[in-house]
């Protein structure tokens, strides 16, 4: 106990360095403690185990195949070929419309309504700006026409829930489902047209099938009993007949009156306006020509 013991645990330092006679002289040193002395065998040493080499020389270079002279000729003239169909193409489609606006024959795809488009309606880019507010009128009065026979077999159908027959429904429907597309045929698409082209024959078709839709108008505000079954249609006659033993039916009748009042009123003006046109543009008299010279074709 008198003597000065060192630290057993102190680490022991050991330069890698050095030949293996120190390394022997280093491990020889004995446990002062009076342990058993430890020692290592100078004559092996350990070593690390060598990384697994690279799958491949990161320093080598790679062959890419370049196209030969005669390769770069071909594919050039490839592509001139195919850049010379396509202008090919280009004046064929050119030619093709050139000869198609000759013609005066216009392609209508169809663009309305938005959501399931049926036919073609574009009044802001194909309508002269003098004629838009007219056409904007007139295609109001073909979807009046729409408003009116839908309120009327509402109002026809609520009837014949509440005792009439079924036949005035039947009527109401063949009103609607002949009427609308009979409408838009006869005279609305043909008025677009003639607004259009400024086709006097159109504008005279236009006056000779309006005046019949206008007819229809006004004979379905009023309802007699005649040629139509007069409850079929939402006129005045009807409804005051249906007032004395049904209120609610009868203020349908009274709706359905007035919106074909508002419709024959509207229509009237339509028709209005489009003669003023005709008669200050002379398309009348270029109407009367052209019907001449028809009638002396067919006579001839």
């Amino acid at each position: 106990m008198g003597s000065y013991d060192t630290n057993p645990f102190a680490e022991e330092e050991v330069n890698p360095f050095a030949d293996g006679g120190a390394k022997g002289k280093a491990a020889g040193v004995s446990n002062r403690g009076g342990g058993a002395p430890y020692s290592t065998n100078s004559g092996t040493s350990s070593k690390l185990s060598p990384l697994s080499p690279e799958p491949y020389d990161r320093a080598s270079t790679v062959d890419i195949p370049l196209d030969t002279p005669n390769d770069l000729k071909a594919k050039e003239k490839e592509l001139q070929a195919r850049e010379a169909e396509l202008k090919r193409r280009e004046q064929e489609l050119k030619r093709k419309e050139d000869a198609i606006a000759r013609a005066g024959i216009v392609i209508e795809d169809k663009n309305w309504p938005t959501f399931f488009p049926i036919i073609h309606h574009d009044i802001a880019n194909e309508i002269p700006i003098h004629l838009q507010s007219i056409q904007y009128v007139a295609f109001t009065t073909w979807l009046g026409l729409i408003v009116c026979l839908l309120w009327n077999i509402a109002a026809v159908t609520t009837a014949w829930i509440k005792g009439e027959g079924i036949s005035i429904w039947f009527l109401s429907i063949i009103y609607f489902i002949s009427g609308v597309p009979a409408s838009y045929v006869t005279w609305y698409r043909p008025l677009y047209r003639a607004t259009r082209s400024d086709s006097a024959l159109r504008f005279g078709w236009f006056f000779l099938s309006y005046a019949v839709h206008i007819l229809f108008c006004v004979f379905s505000t009023i309802a007699p009993p005649m040629v139509f079954k007069g409850k079929s249609l939402t006129g005045i006659l009807p409804a005051f007949e249906i007032l004395d033993y049904n209120l609610l039916v009868a203020i349908l009748y009274f709706i359905g009156f007035g919106l074909f009042c508002i419709e024959s009123l509207l229509s009237i003006w339509v028709i209005q306006q489009v003669y003023m046109y005709f008669r200050g543009t002379g398309k009348a008299a270029e109407m009367r020509r052209e019907a001449a010279r028809g009638a002396m074709g067919v006579a001839l």
